[in-house]
């Protein structure tokens, strides 16, 4: 087996077991294994699905047929600080989030910080880092990992809003009604204020963090700057 054969595998089971967990394996697998221990099986399958895309592409050669010009770079990197900001501002009173023993309840909060941007923060997030990554490199093992996360973080917010109403039914449908899947459009549709959009300083400062620790270590190795970054 090739590298990236393994990749593709790896990044095929990311997906396959993702869906599966989450939505036809779940409820018995709660059953079996109660909330907490089935949070934690599948943290455990998702780490290790991560684990051998990680190994598998590292040992794939970097065979890019196309880069993208260094004016893009800089444009790239500001997406994906927008990206981080969304990501460490999910992990704050996230609606989304697994409640292990709480019963459905009404969101009566307004939307607000990168909620009010979208509903779906964390997984916008993904899909901003993937679409960025497919934007620089034509490389085997780039398409295959940010192909798979973009599928994966598309049609999951689809699976998800739809799980989410047959949980929470008219709950969940108020908070749709309030804020919008695509970034911005409840702000431009005038739904939401836009003073609502502040993503506050957890948001901001664990963004900001998350973003230079990433660029810090792996720029240098997929980029064209590499060259300059190293000397």
């Amino acid at each position: 087996m090739t590298p990236l054969v393994s990749l593709a595998l790896a990044t095929l089971f990311l997906i396959v077991t993702h869906f599966a967990l989450a939505h036809p394996l779940r409820a018995p697998l709660v059953r079996l294994l109660g909330e907490r221990g089935f949070i934690f099986f599948f943290m455990a399958v998702a780490v290790g699905a991560l684990a051998w895309m990680a190994v598998a592409w590292s040992d794939t050669a970097p065979d890019a047929a196309w880069v993208a010009p260094l004016w893009w770079w800089p444009m790239a990197s500001a997406i994906t600080l927008f990206a981080s900001v969304l990501l460490a501002g999910s992990l704050v009173r996230n609606p989304a989030f697994p409640r292990p023993g709480a019963a459905p309840a009404p969101i009566t909060r307004e939307p607000t910080g990168v909620f009010a941007v979208t509903r779906h923060p964390a997984n916008w997030s993904f899909m901003l880092w993937a679409l960025v990554h497919l934007s620089l490199s034509t490389s085997g093992r780039n398409l295959i990992v940010a192909g798979g996360v973009l599928f994966l973080a598309l049609f999951g917010t689809i699976a998800q809003d739809a799980k989410k109403v047959r949980q929470l039914g008219q709950a969940w449908r108020d908070w749709e009604a309030r804020t919008s899947f695509v970034p911005f459009a409840a702000l431009l549709q005038g739904r939401i204020a836009w003073r609502s959009a502040n993503p506050g300083w957890i948001a901001l400062i664990g963004g900001l963090a998350f973003w230079a620790l990433v660029t810090s270590y792996h720029a240098p190795l997929v980029s064209p700057l590499g060259d300059l970054l190293s000397r």
